[in-house]
């Protein structure tokens, strides 16, 4: 809002003039007259905080930033300048620097509440910037490698040699961190089973690496068909093991948040995936929630399911025989 205050000379009748045309929406005339009082009181602070104002609503803020830089000058006691030039900051989304002056504002005027206001909005903006940040960076620095090393020594034992378990290691990361970004980009992930093939055994002319199963969770039939056709599908393609993807919004069979006592669910009414691990010596089952914040999808940190009691298949791969003796 314009200053209405005392003037002395002859730049009074014309910023009185002003500030009729500042209230009536007429920026420009506003600005004008502003600029003609400017030249018979050139000293005159609360002018250049007029005109600060007029140019704010023009968007000419190179122009208000400079006026009001010129009220603080000709009255660094005043709260009005650092209030303008505050305002002016913000608009051009510089909001650690308006904080800067709207904080000097108000050590000059601590009971305004319109400089108080201010500073209230900004420490959200800055909190609500500070957040979106940090969801870009969750979205964008998808390290599953790291999740999931507390695993390592399992797979280590359950794998045997070196070579072994880390390929089969770094087939889980794959996965999962793929799926996770389709997730962060279209919001949903094909249903699929993707199977690590042995390079030495496998006919890559008649197995795929990956089987998507879109009717698996339509029914216990489709359910049932589709889990024989892919137990059989691993033990034939040579698989040392497979990965299933599967969004939990197209499962009606079976629905394994449903359950009861063991089987509770306990991860509320989460949008997400599974992703579900097997291999002959080892299965691991995670449900990958997510939300939406800022705008943004995120998929929050993978919770780890016994998966006895929440598989979304059941094995697939035959366990090893040991000998009695």
């Amino acid at each position: 809002m314009a200053e209405g205050g005392a003037a002395v000379g002859g730049g009074a009748s014309l910023k009185d003039k002003g500030n009729e045309f500042f209230k009536a929406g007429n920026y420009l005339k506003a600005a004008a007259l502003y600029t003609q009082a400017i030249k018979l009181e050139p000293n005159n602070p609360t002018l250049y905080s007029n005109r600060a104002a007029a140019f704010l609503h023009l968007v000419k803020l190179s122009k208000a930033l400079a006026d009001a830089e010129m009220t603080i000058t000709l009255n660094p006691q005043w709260e009005k300048g650092y209030f303008r030039k505050g305002c002016v900051l913000e608009a051009m989304e510089r909001y650690d620097d308006a904080m800067a002056a709207f904080q000097v504002a108000l050590q000059y005027n601590p009971q305004s509440a319109e400089i108080s206001k201010k500073i209230k909005r900004l420490t959200q903006l800055a909190r609500e910037k500070k957040r979106a940040e940090e969801v870009e960076n969750i979205r964008s620095n998808i390290n599953m490698g790291k999740y999931l090393e507390p695993l390592k020594p399992e797979f280590s034992v359950k794998f045997g040699a070196a070579e072994a378990w880390q390929d089969i290691f770094s087939f889980l990361v794959d996965i999962m961190e793929s799926a996770i970004k389709v997730w962060h980009e279209t919001g949903k992930v094909d249903p699929r089973v993707n199977f690590l093939l042995d390079k030495q055994k496998t006919q890559n002319d008649k197995y795929a690496p990956v089987v998507n199963i879109d009717k698996a969770f339509e029914s216990p039939d489709t359910h049932s068909s589709c889990f024989a056709f892919l137990r059989q599908y691993a033990e034939e393609s040579f698989s040392r093991a497979s990965c299933l993807v599967a969004p939990k919004n197209i499962i009606y069979y079976p629905q394994v948040w449903k359950g009861q006592g063991s089987r509770k669910w306990k991860l509320g009414n989460s949008d997400g995936f599974f992703v579900q691990f097997e291999s002959p010596v080892l299965r691991k089952l995670w449900f990958i929630p997510s939300s939406t914040e800022k705008g943004r999808t995120l998929c929050r940190d993978p919770e780890a399911l016994d998966i006895s009691a929440h598989e979304v298949l059941p094995r697939l791969f035959k366990e090893p025989s040991s000998d009695v003796r």
